[in-house]
C-alpha cells in the first residue's frame, strides 16, 4: 500500500472551510473546491518511494477512474461531459490546433468520456437532466415574462427532447438581455413568496441569480430537474447529461477525465455550441443509485459504467478482525469518517484519519478496515459485478 498526497483546486465556487475542515487542515481564506485522487496528467497524486516522491501514475500506470472530494458554496457551471467518440475527436482537433493542454480555453484535455457518480457527504443539491416537457410548460406558463412566453410557445410547437434542446440553443445563441432575465427572476421570486412552486424550479432560479445575476444559466435552470441527496445517497451522471451542482460536499468517482463543456454560471471558458452537440437524451429522472450489499458492513454503488464503482464500508469493533473491502486489482481507499487502519493480506497496516488515502494493487490482496470509521474505495468493477439499480431522482 502507498499513502497518497493529493492536489487541491481553488476554483472560485469552492468552500473556504468545508474541505480544510474535512482534511483537518487550517483555513487560509481561499476557496478549496476539489481534491483529486488518481493519475490524471493534470493532477496526479504522488507517493513516496526509496527514490523520493513520484507520481502515482509512474507507479501504477494510468488508472481508469479517479476520486474527488468536491465542496461547493456557490453553483457550478451548467455543463455536459462528452462521450468517448466526441472526446477522441475533440482532443485530436485541439491537438492539431496546437492549444496547450492546460490552456484556459482548452475543452478536451484527454481522450476519455466522463460519466461520474456523486456520493453525498453532506446534504448535496444538484441539477440533473431535463424536466419532462409538460412540467417545463407548467413552469414557464406561470412566469410573467415575454421571454418565458416565447420559450413556452417554441416548446409547444416542438415538444420532447428535440424541442427542449432547441430552447437551450435559442437561449445560448441569442442571449437575453439582463433586464429580461431579471424580470424572470422577479416573477419567480413573487411566485415562491406566494407559496407557488413546481418541483422547486422558482426557488432554484432565485437562488442561482443571487450568485450569477443576469446569467442565461438562470433561465436554463428552469428546464432542469433539481435533486437533493442526503449523506450516504448517490446519483449517476452519464456522459451527455446536462447538470450543475448547486451546494454541498460530496465524494465523486468518475472516469479519469477533465473534459467539460460549459454554457453558463461560470467565469471559465464557455463552449455553448459544443455543449449542445454533446447533449444526450437526458429526459429520464433515473439517477439515484441503489447500492448492493457486500458482506455485513459495505454498500457497493456500481452504476452502468465499466470504469468505476464505489464501495462504502462502515468499520466498527463489532468486527474485531476488520471489515473486508470488495477486492480489486487497483484501488484507491480514502477515509471519510473516524479513524481506520487499512490492513492488507501481508499484515501491513496504514492508519487513516478522515481525508487521508492510500493506493493498493494486486500485491496487497484483500483489504480489511479495522477501527471505528468509514472507508470509501474507488475501483474498477469486475465483469461479474451487477450494475446497481437506478431509481427516480424525485
Amino acid at each position: 500500500m502507498r499513502r497518497l498526497r493529493n492536489i487541491s483546486r481553488d476554483y472560485d465556487w469552492g468552500s473556504s472551510d468545508d474541505i480544510p475542515r474535512f482534511l483537518r487542515e487550517p483555513e487560509n481564506g481561499r476557496p478549496v473546491a476539489e481534491v483529486w485522487m488518481g493519475t490524471h496528467p493534470l493532477g496526479s497524486s504522488t507517493v513516496d518511494t526509496d527514490d523520493g516522491e513520484v507520481s502515482l501514475a509512474s507507479l501504477a500506470g494510468e488508472l481508469p477512474f479517479m476520486l474527488k472530494l468536491l465542496a461547493a458554496s456557490t453553483p457550478l457551471s451548467i455543463q455536459v461531459h462528452p462521450n468517448a467518440q466526441q472526446a477522441e475527436a475533440g482532443f485530436a482537433t485541439e491537438e492539431r490546433a496546437g492549444i496547450p493542454i492546460d490552456a484556459p480555453h482548452r475543452v478536451y484535455r484527454d481522450t476519455h468520456h466522463k460519466p461520474e457518480m456523486v456520493y453525498a457527504l453532506t446534504t448535496f443539491d444538484t441539477l440533473v437532466g431535463f424536466r419532462p416537457t409538460a412540467e417545463i410548460l407548467r413552469i414557464l406558463s406561470a412566469v410573467e415574462s415575454p421571454l418565458a412566453a416565447s420559450l413556452a410557445e417554441s416548446l409547444n410547437a416542438r415538444p420532447g427532447f428535440g424541442g427542449i434542446v432547441r430552447v437551450v440553443e435559442t437561449l445560448l445563441e441569442d442571449k437575453p438581455d439582463v433586464a429580461e432575465i431579471d424580470r424572470i427572476v422577479t416573477s419567480c421570486r413573487d411566485l415562491a413568496a406566494q407559496g407557488i412552486d413546481i418541483r422547486r424550479a422558482y426557488v432554484t432560479a432565485v437562488e442561482i441569480a443571487e450568485h450569477h445575476p443576469g446569467d442565461v444559466g438562470v433561465v436554463i435552470s428552469l428546464l432542469l430537474n433539481r435533486l437533493t441527496l442526503q449523506p450516504g445517497e448517490a446519483a449517476f451522471l452519464d456522459a451527455g447529461i446536462i447538470h450543475a451542482h448547486l451546494h454541498g460536499m460530496c465524494l465523486e468517482v468518475m472516469v479519469s477525465s477533465d473534459n467539460v463543456l460549459r454554457a453558463g454560471l461560470t467565469s471559465k471558458h464557455l463552449d455553448p455550441g459544443g455543449l449542445v452537440d454533446c447533449l444526450d437524451e437526458g429526459m429520464s429522472r433515473l439517477a439515484r443509485v441503489t447500492p448492493e450489499q457486500f458482506g455485513f458492513s459495505t454498500d457497493v454503488f456500481s452504476p452502468p459504467a465499466e470504469e468505476f464503482a464505489l464501495s462504502i464500508t462502515q468499520c466498527s469493533r463489532a468486527e474485531p478482525d476488520g471489515a473486508v473491502l470488495p477486492d480489486a486489482p487497483r484501488r484507491i481507499v480514502v477515509c471519510i469518517g473516524g479513524e481506520v487502519e487499512v490492513v492488507n493480506e501481508q499484515g501491513e497496516r496504514e492508519r487513516l484519519h478522515r481525508g487521508e488515502s492510500v493506493y493498493a494493487d494486486e500485491s496487497d490482496g484483500s483489504l480489511r478496515g479495522v477501527g471505528t470509521g468509514e472507508l470509501a474505495q474507488g475501483y474498477r468493477p469486475t465483469a461479474e459485478t451487477t450494475d446497481a439499480a437506478l431509481t427516480d431522482l424525485i
